[in-house]
């Protein structure tokens, strides 16, 4: 299994990732390798990769859309509007340590909480990340505070959601696909069953959330000059205020009324234009530059819709999980780990627990029968699979939305500050709870 085609692409992209290679470069290379190794020619993986580009494209089309709309909220001067404000609210001259972890207490809930309502109460998605969290960087950095902690809380707060909630994008998540895919694979089991289950290794991530806010607790240096790079110092008038507020209030309204991202930030951006807070001779300019801080997203959401597409048409991921479910035997606490470890690299190379989980569900639970196993642990072993990989990958939305924004001034690192502690302390605390929960039903 150390040769097999999966495993050696996975581990692949995350090697390079790891030796600081960009993850768009990481994801074709690592999908070229994982395609010659399962037999096929250098030009049939390439063929393979470019097939699955087009499942990238709408994304990273969204992606590039509000990059252009968070542009325009930073020309209107709203952005270092509400950067101001915070610092002063938080008294430069006299800044105490009460003060400080006031105001980190603040940041954390706030958008822990709008983390947890993008997926169900106020279903937009990841889109949140580079409207709110760009003009607060100003006030984070002048706080010194830890943005890889802010990151594990994004990555943690958007699963949490469509893990616990069966509304919204959990509705979709838990009852189209997770569900749907036990049931016609053979299990017996219901809604309020899977809810039931999942919820747990869900706690172990808010746990390892906690730990995370613990661990990167202390100060941190960023440079307090050009907070955000998109930001051009636009005027901080109050028609500029009222028109920028509006404008989010029309996307976020298109948004929820038609269900789709790309509409609402056009709605947005279009009050922008309109009302002539982005003049016609500065409207290029302004999309340029939200193009330039979404283009490395929308790239690596191309290249993981590739290197999915190469990881699907493999052969070698039924010979993985025959393989496992050949040398696991009856010992059940070994076969829940393996099939956990199998599910969890699968989904960090296609970046994507919606994915994974119909791919695994057809192996898993008929295997999960023979074994005896609990039809609750089953669909946590299934939901763990693709949830873990989900949190723990650099070409998922989860790691890659808290990065779209964190590093809108270009001081945080996707690899280093998203992807690794989101992996540490919130993919492998619902990893261990997961299995645990599993053995003991």
């Amino acid at each position: 299994m150390i040769f097999n085609s999966v495993v050696v692409a996975v581990f692949s992209v995350l090697a390079l990732c790891l030796y600081r290679v960009n993850v768009v470069i990481a994801l074709t290379a690592g999908a070229l390798i994982g395609g010659l190794v399962d037999g096929f020619s250098l030009s049939e993986s390439v063929k393979i990769f470019s097939a699955g580009l087009g499942g990238g494209a709408r994304i990273a089309m969204n992606y590039a859309i509000l990059g252009a709309f968070a542009s325009a909220v930073a020309h209107s001067g709203l952005s270092d509007l509400l950067a101001e404000k915070i610092v002063l609210r938080l008294n430069r001259r006299s800044l105490s340590r009460r003060n400080v972890f006031l105001g980190k207490c603040v940041f954390f809930t706030v958008i822990g909480a709008i983390a947890l309502a993008c997926k169900n109460i106020v279903p937009v998605h990841i889109a949140f990340v580079p409207i709110l969290i760009p003009p607060m960087l100003g006030a984070l950095n002048f706080m010194k505070i830890d943005r890889r902690a802010l990151s594990c809380i994004i990555a943690c707060g958007v699963i949490v959601a469509y893990m616990l909630i069966p509304i919204g994008f959990g509705e979709i998540f838990l009852d189209n696909i997770l569900l749907y895919y036990l049931r016609i694979n053979g299990l017996e089991i219901t809604l309020n069953e899977v809810v039931h289950a999942v919820r747990f290794p869900a706690i172990g991530m808010i746990c390892g959330v906690g730990i995370a806010i613990f661990r990167y607790r202390r100060p941190r240096e960023y440079k307090l000059a050009a907070d955000v790079i998109i930001s051009d110092g636009g005027s901080h008038s109050a028609r500029h205020v009222i028109v920028s507020l509006f404008a989010i209030v029309a996307a976020l309204a298109v948004q929820l009324i038609t269900r789709e991202i790309i509409l609402g930030a056009l709605a947005g951006f279009l009050v922008f234009s309109c009302c002539g807070v982005v003049c016609r001779h500065e409207s290029d300019r302004v999309v340029v530059d939200g193009f330039k801080m979404m283009a490395a997203i929308a790239f690596t959401m191309l290249a993981a819709a590739g290197f999915g597409n190469v990881i699907r048409s493999s052969t070698d991921i039924a010979s993985l999980i025959e393989w496992l479910a050949i040398h696991v035997g009856d010992n059940r606490i070994l076969a829940i780990c393996g099939m956990l470890g199998a599910g969890f690299l699968i989904s960090t190379g296609i970046g994507s627990s919606f994915s994974t989980v119909p791919i695994v569900a057809s192996v898993y639970v008929p295997l999960c029968k023979k074994l005896g196993i609990n039809p609750m642990a089953i669909a946590v072993i299934v939901a763990i699979s693709g949830v873990c990989g989900d949190a723990g990958s650099p070409a998922s939305d989860s790691t890659l939305g808290p990065t779209m924004g964190l590093n809108a001034d270009g001081q945080h690192d996707h690899i280093a500050d998203t992807v690794i502690p989101a992996f540490l302390y919130v993919a492998l605390p619902a990893f261990i709870c997961g299995t645990v929960f599993a053995i003991l039903l």
